[in-house]
């Protein structure tokens, strides 16, 4: 399938991701047109591809697209938006995050089909999972040609999943804290890096392979009874490390939800 026309309103890092994504060969769009912001990064993905063309502005970019993209910071979301002109029935992707539907429908003012997703930066080599509310076939066959699309059926379960996506920088923290530990220990930085990353990635695609094993049953199934990562886990629950986890997962769906 190819959409004649994307635009994205907001030339940041997700944008970027993005447009390489869908410009990656079979090409989803056969034009994209991306804000002026950010000319660093819209002048590059010009270079790089023929479909792309650099807006005059946002106004711009709306007027000749099929499917809109709002990629921009929610500081700034409701003064960008609101200068801006739809047509009804025009299809809206916001990616802002953290920001009430209603709110988003009161800004744009258009009577347009307005979905939310959460792209993350896998898009761009078509790896990339993304969240997407409400269900709609048409965004979720573009984010399914950039890796896989999970079409949530409330609002819960999308805040949910935009919790569960702010574990990337923990994620890459922990695996930091790992290699500053060997390193105190002696052990050259370059080399723990080295050791750790694979590692790392083979877990993942052990717990993304076909199957749907329970994550408990992986730990278990890599915890030999009385054995070092049996030790490591126990220690590390008996510490606080999941309910300090637990906690700020909390915090961050209250964020998202408005309640903070």
């Amino acid at each position: 399938m190819t959409v004649k026309a994307i635009g994205f309103v907001g030339t940041g890092a997700i944008t970027e991701a993005m447009v390489r994504g869908l410009l990656a060969e079979p090409a989803y769009a056969s034009e994209i047109h991306v804000s002026p912001r950010s000319a660093h990064i819209a002048a590059t993905l010009v270079d790089e591809f023929a479909a792309v063309r650099i807006a005059k502005d946002n106004q711009d970019v709306v007027d000749h697209s099929d499917m809109v993209f709002l990629a921009i910071r929610p500081q700034v979301a409701e003064e960008v938006v609101q200068a801006l002109s739809f047509r009804d029935g025009q299809m809206v992707v916001s990616l802002v995050a953290a920001t009430e539907r209603q709110a988003l429908s009161e800004w744009i003012g258009a009577d347009v089909h307005l979905v939310q997703a959460i792209p993350l930066p896998f898009v761009a080599d078509r790896q990339g999972v993304t969240a997407i509310y409400p269900p709609d076939t048409a965004v979720a066959a573009l984010f399914d040609m950039l890796g896989t699309a999970v079409q949530c059926q409330s609002r819960k379960e999308y805040d949910l999943l935009a919790a569960a996506s702010a574990m990337m920088s923990t994620y890459f923290g922990i695996m930091e804290q790992v290699a500053v530990w060997l390193e105190r220990c002696g052990l050259e930085k370059a080399k723990g890096q080295a050791y750790i990353a694979p590692l790392f990635a083979s877990l993942a695609q052990k717990a993304n392979s076909p199957g749907n094993e329970p994550f408990s049953a992986l730990s278990r199934e890599f915890a030999t009874k009385g054995g070092l990562n049996e030790q490591v886990f126990s220690d590390f629950e008996k510490k606080g490390g999941l309910a300090a986890l637990t906690a700020a997962l909390d915090g961050v769906l209250a964020r998202i939800e408005g309640r903070n």
